[in-house]
């Protein structure tokens, strides 16, 4: 079985202006992956990245299990979304949202939802992206907001449509988008992470500092 549950750092677009120097963009024949291919556009939410498989939940940045306030949603032996979907989870299976509980840079003002699922592996495959959906569904939790799909020909289109989609709000709310996560849709070797999956980030995007954990405060969900 395999229990690596680390998310892989995802690459920036080459011209996504939020890029930090710690931080690698994509170069070369980067766009040859995605020529021809059909790709969504994923709206970037400005959470913790967490990751659940049948043991427990994990922290992005953490091999052992989290048990931090800001993922209490999902932990909590009461009433977390892990004791709810456990059971649902293969034993090869790891399941990776954003999980929203606690503010970041970036407050929702219409959020019907903590955690979003964004990915699925079984330790060798990462899930298609309709896949990912109906999985998603299965377990009744809402995946990130799709904003755009299509079949990528030219180089230039993606600009073009990134520049569009962060022109508008957020779904979840009037603030402005974190950025936008574009992925093929169809499955691939988890080795393969990232020829296929990148993202643009917000110029002058705050990034969380060591201070957060002292100050973070419980996001409030919308009611229809």
């Amino acid at each position: 079985m395999n229990y690596n549950i680390k998310y892989p750092r995802t690459y920036h677009l080459p011209f996504s202006p939020g890029a930090t120097k710690d931080d690698k963009k994509l170069q070369g024949d980067w766009f040859n992956y995605y020529k021809g291919k059909e790709v969504v556009f994923t709206e970037k939410l400005d959470g913790e990245n967490t990751a659940m498989n049948f043991i427990d939940v994990y922290a992005r940045s953490h091999g052992a299990p989290t048990r931090s306030p800001w993922s209490r949603n999902l932990w909590d032996p009461s009433d977390g979304l892990f004791w709810k979907i456990k059971q649902y989870i293969g034993p090869n299976e790891t399941i990776y949202g954003e999980n929203l509980y606690g503010v970041h840079s970036i407050e929702y003002n219409k959020l019907p939802y903590y955690w979003h699922m964004f990915a699925v592996n079984d330790g060798d495959i990462w899930y298609n992206w309709n896949d990912v959906m109906e999985f998603a569904n299965m377990l009744n939790v809402p995946h990130v907001p799709l904003l755009h799909h299509c079949i990528l020909h030219h180089e230039d289109e993606i600009e073009e449509i990134i520049n569009s989609l962060m022109e508008s709000h957020s779904f979840y709310g009037d603030c402005g988008r974190e950025g936008i996560v574009m992925r093929v849709v169809d499955s691939f070797p988890i080795t393969d992470f990232s020829h296929f999956v990148c993202k643009y980030v917000r110029a002058n995007h705050v990034q969380t500092d060591e201070h957060w954990t002292k100050t973070w405060k419980k996001a409030s969900l919308y009611k229809v």
